[in-house]
Parts: C-alpha cells; structure tokens; sequence
C-alpha cells in the first residue's frame, strides 16, 4: 500500500517539473492503466479487486492533474507546501486586470453581435497569453523555485482558462441558435 502514498509524478514515472512530455506522459498513463484496470483482476480476490481499483483511481486522478498546464502548476506548487489561494486571494497586477477588462467588454460585444469570428479571434489571444505564461510557469517553478511568484502564474492561468471556457461557451450558445 506504500506505493499508493507515491506524488502523482512518480506514480506516472514523470520527472517532478512542470516542464513535461505530454506524449510520454499520455503513454506512461495508458500503460498504467492497463496494469491496474480493474477487468484485469475479475476473477482475483476481494482484496486485489480493491486495491486495483484504488490505483486505478489514483492514476486517473494523477493523470488529470499532471495534464492541464494550470493543475499541474497548482500540484507542484502543493508537493512545495505553498497554497495557489484562487478562491481568496484575487489580486492582480495592474496590466492583467486591464487586459481581463478588455477581454470581458470584447467578449460581451461580440457575443451581443453574434459574431463568432470575433470571438473565435479572442480565444486565439487567449490561447497565446497561456502559452506565454505557461513559458514563463516553466522558468518559474523549474529553473528559479520561486512558488510565489509560481502562485501568482497560476492564478492567472486559471483565470485564462476560465475565461476561455465561458468564450467557448458563448460560441456554443451561438452555433445553436
């Protein structure tokens, strides 16, 4: 049972970074999961049906966290003791704020104009500014260690990703009607 006390890095044979293979990892879990697939253990006894089915949990649950660049930031930042707070601490610096000002107001706009294109145009700059900071998440909890300022990536990563989620969701909105 120690091995179910693994960090979902090791339980997927991943380096502990933020830095991944996407492709290795998806392989890694694929194999894993094969291993511990509870229709693999049928005729075993109660035992080993449980406990295939608690690994089997668990490398779902270390899969989905290591795959999203913003979970995985967030579990590193955890293994590191250092709470990301998305809930409570909302403070921004002054230049995201605006940009997040500016994406709402576009947002709303285009929605109201029921003009997917436009739309379509915002979730590419957003893409792009995840990217970037997906970069800078790189430098920051790889190569410098430094978690805050990891905590404050990640919550505006977050804020991307919730915000690209509802624009995906308004295009959605459109295309049905």
């Amino acid at each position: 049972m120690s091995e179910l006390q693994k960090n979902y890095f090791e339980i997927l044979g991943m380096p502990v970074q933020f830095d991944l293979d996407l492709s290795l990892l998806d392989q890694h879990y694929r194999t894993l999961q094969a291993e511990v697939h509870p229709d693999r253990f049928a005729a075993a006894s109660a035992g080993e049906r449980l406990q295939s089915m608690q690994w089997a949990t668990l490398v779902n649950e270390a899969y989905q966290a290591l795959k999203q660049p913003a979970a995985r930031a967030r579990y590193l930042l955890q293994l590191q003791g250092v709470d990301t707070a998305e809930e409570s601490n909302t403070s921004m610096p002054m230049d995201f704020l605006m940009l997040q000002m500016e994406w709402r107001e576009a947002i709303e706009e285009a929605f109201d104009a029921h003009d997917i294109a436009a739309l379509d145009s915002l979730l590419k700059q957003m893409r792009q500014e995840g990217l970037s900071l997906q970069a800078e998440l790189k430098q920051t909890l790889d190569k410098d260690k430094n978690w805050p300022e990891g905590a404050e990536q990640v919550r505006k990563l977050s804020f991307i990703d919730k915000i690209r989620a509802d624009v995906s969701q308004k295009i959605s909105q459109l295309e049905d009607n």
